[in-house]
C-alpha cells in the first residue's frame, strides 16, 4: 500500500473523481468527525488499508490519493456521535457506500451487521453494534469519466405515447429475444423488441426504477424480492441484476440503439426515500454517513424519521447539500447515460417545505432553471401519504403529472357507473379543469387505464376482487376497490358471451385512452392481454405473474396488438386528437372545434348532460380549414343496443368507420356509411368514424 499516498485534494465534484496522477475523494457530511477512506483487493473481499481524509471545507471532506486510478474499490467509515435521540446514527463499524458511486462491486445480502445497533437488544436503535460488516457490504469502484451517449432527439409531448413496463418483465420469456440478454438492459433494445414498440406505434420507454436498489429484509425472509424496484440504493448507479457486462456501458447501449431506432427513453426515479428505511433499518450510506442531514426527522423526537412516503423515511430535500446530489444524479443520467426524461415517484414530497406543498419550492424552482433538465421530460407521480399530499394540477409548467382522475373516471364509466357523463367528457377534454387554469397545455396529463400499481386491464374486466394472497400479506395489501367488473365469472373462463364483453371492454378503453386529449400511458402487456390473475399489487412478485409472455396464441394477444396498433396509426394520422393546446367552442385562437353530440343527432344539452342514467356521449373533432376531414367519436357504456343519430353537417356525404370495439380488428372491412342516418350502437361499445370531405 506504500504506492498510494493522501494529500489535501479538492471539495468539487463530489464523488471519487480520476485525475492525470491521482483519485480525488470528496464526500459531504455536516456532523461527522472524521471521514476513512477503506481502501480494499480488486474483488472487494480484504480491506487493506484505511487513510483519514485530510480537509473539510463547508462540510465537504476531502482529499486526493496519489497513485491511485481507475478501478480502484473502496468505501467510507464515518466517525461521530451515535446518539439517535438526537439524530446522529455515526457508527465507523459499518462500512458505507459513497452517495456519488458510479459502479458498485459485489452482491448485497441481509445480515444483522449491517445494522448499527445490535437487533436483539431490548433497547433497539438506542443500542449499539460494534461488529465489523465490510466483508459482507457492497463496495463503490472508482471509474473513469464516461463518454456521452449519443445526443437526442427529444420527440413533442403532443406526438408522444408512453409505454411503461419493467426491464426483466418485457424480456425475461421472450423467445425472440437470444437467451443471454433476456431480463437485461440490452434485451430491451433488442431488434425482436425493436420490432414490437414498432407494430404498435409507442414512441417512449418508461422504465421502472433502474437506479441500484435492495429487496426489504421482511420480503427476504419470505423469499420474495421487491420487483418493482422502489427501494434505491445508489441513485447513480444502474441496477446489476438487468447487465450483462458494465454497469455503465450496457445501459449507454441500451439507449443508444433505442434512440437510433427513434424512441425515446424515460426512468422511473425515487428520490422520495432510500432502502434504509425507518429507525430500525439497517446503516448502508445516507444514515451513517449523516443521518440528521439527509433524512427528514421529527423536529420534537429526531429518532424518528418523518414518514410521509410509507416507506420508512423521508429524504431531506430541503437540506441543500442533498439537493444538490438528487440534481447532479438526474443531470447525470441525461448528460452521461442519455436518457430523455424522469418520472418522479411521490413527487409531491420533492415540493413539500415545512409550511407544506409549494409550487415554487427550491426543487421545483432549480429544476426550473437548470438548462439541462428543463428540455428533458418531467413527470410528477402528484400524491404521497403526508399532509395535503394529493397536488394532482399543482405543479409547475413544464411537468406533466399521473392523471388518476382520467384513470378512475374510464375505468368507472366503462364499468357501467351512472351520472359520469360531464366528468367522462373533462377527461377526454383533456382535464383542462385540473391543468388549465395555471396556463399548462393538455399534455400536462398523462392519462392512463392502468400502471404497474395496481391491475392489469385484462384483470380489470376479469377480476372484481383482489388476489394478492401470493404476496403473504393475507390478501390485506393493495387497493379493495379497483373500480373493476368481471362480467359474471371471477377470473378466467371459458364462456364465449362473457369473453367476448370482456374482450369488447378491453378495447373500448383501449380506444378512449387513444382517443383523449393528453398524453396516453400503456402498461406493458396491455397489448397482448397479459394478466397478473387478479393481483393488484405484484411489486415483490418476481416470476411469471410480472413477466411479459410473448405466447402469439394466448387469449386476445393477436386481436389486441392489432388494435393497438390502429389506434395509435390513428392517433399519429390525425394531430387533432393530441392537440397542443385546450380545444374550447368558437375559441378563435385554436385551429380544432369541438362538439358533444347526443344520440338524437343533436348537440348535448344542460338536462342531458346531467341525466342521470346517461351512457352515451358523441365527440366531433374538426379543423378550422376547408376540405379537412372530421372526426366522430362515439362512446356508449350502457348494457343494450341502441340507435344513435349522425348529426347533420354540411359538405358530407359518407362517414367512414375508422374502429368499432364490437367487431374483429383483424377481419373487419372498411364500411362507408352515408351521412345523416341513424346507426345501431352494440352495448359496450366505441365507434370512431372519419368524415369524407368535398
Amino acid at each position: 500500500m506504500n504506492q498510494y499516498k493522501m494529500e489535501p485534494g479538492k471539495a468539487y465534484p463530489l464523488g471519487a473523481t480520476v485525475t492525470d496522477s491521482a483519485v480525488n475523494f470528496s464526500i459531504f457530511s455536516a456532523n461527522a468527525e472524521k471521514i476513512e477512506l477503506c481502501i480494499f483487493d480488486e474483488q472487494g473481499y480484504q480491506e487493506l488499508e484505511r487513510i483519514a481524509l485530510p480537509q473539510c471545507e463547508h462540510n465537504i471532506w476531502h482529499g486526493s490519493l496519489k497513485g491511485a486510478k481507475a478501478g480502484l474499490v473502496y468505501g467510507y467509515r464515518v466517525y461521530g456521535p451515535y446518539s439517535p435521540e438526537y439524530g446522529h446514527r455515526f457508527n465507523h463499524h459499518k462500512l458505507l457506500l459513497d452517495p456519488y458511486a458510479k459502479v458498485l462491486t459485489g452482491k448485497f445480502s441481509w445480515n444483522e451487521r449491517h445494522f448499527a445497533y445490535n437487533v436483539h437488544d431490548p433497547k433497539q436503535d438506542l443500542s449499539f453494534d460494534a461488529r465489523d460488516n465490510a466483508d459482507i457490504m457492497l463496495k463503490a469502484v472508482v471509474t473513469d469519466p464516461s463518454a456521452p451517449v449519443m445526443p437526442r432527439n427529444p420527440i413533442p409531448w403532443q406526438n408522444t405515447v408512453i409505454y411503461e413496463g419493467h426491464v426483466k418483465g418485457l424480456t425475461e420469456l421472450n423467445p425472440k429475444v437470444p437467451a443471454q440478454l433476456r431480463g437485461s438492459f440490452l434485451g430491451l433494445s433488442h431488434p425482436e423488441m425493436i420490432a414490437h414498440y414498432r407494430a404498435i406505434g409507442i414512441t417512449t420507454i418508461e422504465l421502472l426504477p433502474v437506479q441500484q436498489f435492495i429487496s426489504e429484509a421482511f420480503l427476504t425472509d419470505k423469499k420474495l424480492t421487491n420487483y418493482w424496484g422502489y427501494n434505491t440504493l445508489s441513485f447513480f448507479v444502474p441496477h446489476q441484476d438487468y447487465l450483462n457486462q458494465n454497469q455503465i456501458s450496457d445501459f449507454q447501449r441500451m439507449v443508444d440503439e433505442l434512440h437510433q431506432a427513434g424512441f425515446e427513453v424515460i426512468i422511473d426515479v425515487v428520490y422520495n426515500h432510500t432502502c434504509e428505511g425507518n429507525r430500525l433499518g439497517p446503516t448502508l450510506s445516507f444514515r451513517g454517513i449523516d443521518n440528521s442531514s439527509y433524512y427528514r426527522l421529527n423536529p420534537s423526537e429526531p429518532r424518528y424519521y418523518i414518514n410521509d412516503t410509507g416507506c420508512g423515511n423521508t429524504i431531506n430535500i430541503s437540506h441543500p447539500r442533498v439537493m444538490q446530489m438528487v440534481m447532479d444524479s438526474l443531470r447525470y443520467w441525461v448528460q452521461v447515460m442519455g436518457v430523455d426524461g424522469f418520472r418522479f415517484d411521490l413527487a409531491t414530497i420533492l415540493g413539500r417545505e415545512v409550511q407544506g406543498f409549494d409550487k415554487s419550492n427550491g426543487f421545483l424552482d432549480a429544476i426550473l432553471q437548470d438548462p439541462i433538465l428543463n428540455s428533458v421530460k418531467l413527470i410528477a407521480e402528484p400524491w404521497d401519504i403526508g399532509p395535503g399530499g394529493y397536488q394532482l394540477g399543482g405543479f409547475p409548467s413544464p411537468w406533466s403529472e399521473w392523471n388518476d382522475r382520467y384513470r378512475d373516471t374510464m375505468r368507472r364509466y366503462w364499468r357501467g357507473d351512472k351520472g359520469l357523463l360531464p366528468e367522462f367528457a373533462r377527461r377526454i377534454h383533456g382535464s383542462s379543469d385540473i391543468f388549465e387554469h395555471s396556463g399548462r397545455q393538455p399534455f400536462a396529463s398523462i392519462n392512463f387505464l392502468t400502471s404497474h400499481d395496481g391491475n392489469t386491464l385484462y384483470d380489470l374486466v376479469s377480476y372484481q376482487e383482489r388476489h394478492n394472497e401470493a404476496n403473504g400479506e393475507n390478501n390485506r395489501d393493495g387497493h379493495s376497490d379497483n373500480f373493476a367488473r368481471n362480467y359474471g365469472v371471477e377470473g378466467e373462463t371459458t364462456d364465449a358471451v362473457i369473453l367476448a364483453v370482456r374482450l369488447r371492454q378491453i378495447k373500448n378503453m383501449l380506444a378512449t385512452l387513444m382517443l383523449s386529449q393528453g398524453v396516453p400511458m400503456l402498461l406493458a402487456g396491455d397489448e397482448i392481454g397479459r394478466s397478473q390473475k387478479g393481483n393488484n399489487n405484484a411489486y415483490c412478485q418476481d416470476n411469471e405473474l410480472n413477466w411479459l409472455s410473448w405466447d402469439e396464441n394466448a387469449l386476445y394477444a393477436h386481436e389486441l396488438k392489432l388494435f393497438t396498433a390502429s389506434l395509435t396509426a390513428l392517433r399519429k394520422k390525425l394531430p387533432m386528437l393530441s392537440h397542443d393546446r385546450f380545444i374550447h367552442k368558437e375559441d378563435k385562437k385554436s385551429t380544432v372545434d369541438i362538439t358533444w353530440f347526443h344520440p338524437s343527432g343533436f348537440e348535448m344539452q344542460k338536462d342531458q348532460w346531467h341525466s342521470h342514467h346517461g351512457a352515451t356521449l358523441g365527440y366531433l373533432l374538426e379543423e378550422k380549414m376547408p376540405n379537412t376531414p372530421m372526426l366522430l367519436c362515439i362512446f356508449h357504456a350502457g348494457e343494450e343496443i341502441i340507435e344513435f343519430q349522425l348529426p347533420e353537417i354540411t359538405n358530407i356525404n359518407h362517414w367512414q368507420v375508422m374502429v368499432d370495439t364490437s367487431t374483429d380488428t383483424e377481419h373487419e372491412e372498411v364500411r362507408n356509411i352515408p351521412a345523416e342516418r341513424i346507426i345501431t350502437i352494440m352495448p359496450f361499445s366505441t365507434i370512431v368514424l372519419l368524415s369524407d370531405s368535398v
